[in-house]
């Protein structure tokens, strides 16, 4: 049987040059080959030489890529405009982008600051905003207008040292999502934070094979966040904390 919910679907992903987006948009294309069932992929990253590389890896007979290279900080609902004019609506949104500046408390700058609220806040809410809004508008397909996924972090509701700017954009993040989800339930928009701990990503740089070893991959966060976009109409995950097995570094 084919997969109703990924059948013929338009999906919007930032951040799908690396990690965890990339890792999403992978499984999305294998899962829509597998059951033959057209996928339509909106890819957004700053670097198109990424972008242009996983379109050739992803486009078949199934799945057809449309890829959107800028900075969100610069341009955050230009992804939401191409995806549209490309295919007309964005059946789900799965927002991975993000950055973030680690260094002592004492050590970060004003400059460290905008530059990570620029990206993680103020991107984020004019990105979501634009979407929901698409969304909102749109013919329901099987019970739903959209869905939203937006990756945080653990940092959204934990402290860590050497993570100021950053936790402070993703306690914002978290604020954001939770009031999207009351105006989710009206209007059959499904909102999720996903709130990774420690998955090695371009993000982390160099680490030790020590701690690498302990650290998760980003197929492994990929993985639940696919399975979400296929939960039953009648059913909403709205938060989903993964961790490693053996816990936070």
């Amino acid at each position: 049987m084919k997969d109703k919910t990924t059948q013929d679907r338009v999906v919007l992903i930032t951040g799908a040059g690396k990690g965890i987006g990339r890792a999403v948009a992978e499984l999305l294309a294998r899962r829509a080959e597998a059951a033959a069932s057209p996928l339509r992929l909106c890819l957004a990253a700053r670097t198109r030489s990424d972008l242009e590389a996983l379109k050739t890896r992803l486009d078949s007979g199934s799945v057809n890529c449309e890829v959107v290279a800028g900075d969100l900080a610069d341009a955050p609902t230009q992804p939401v405009e191409a995806c549209v004019a490309r295919f007309g609506r964005i059946d789900a949104l799965i927002h991975c982008a993000g950055v973030g500046r680690f260094k002592d408390f004492l050590d970060q700058t004003a400059e460290d600051l905008e530059f990570t609220l620029k990206t993680n806040v103020t991107a984020t809410f004019l990105l979501l905003q634009r979407t929901y809004a698409l969304m909102q508008a749109q013919a329901p397909r099987e019970g739903l207008r959209g869905q939203i996924q937006v990756v945080t972090s653990v940092a959204a509701e934990q402290p860590f040292l050497q993570s100021s700017t950053y936790c402070v954009s993703k306690y914002a993040q978290r604020g954001l999502l939770d009031v999207m989800k009351l105006y989710g339930r009206q209007d059959g928009i499904r909102i999720l934070e996903i709130k990774p701990g420690a998955a090695y990503t371009p993000m982390w740089g160099e680490v030790p094979p020590e701690q690498l070893a302990r650290m998760m991959t980003a197929e492994d966060v990929a993985q639940p966040m696919v399975d979400a976009l296929e939960l039953s109409s009648r059913a909403a995950l709205e938060s989903l904390t993964i961790r490693p097995l053996h816990g936070d570094l």
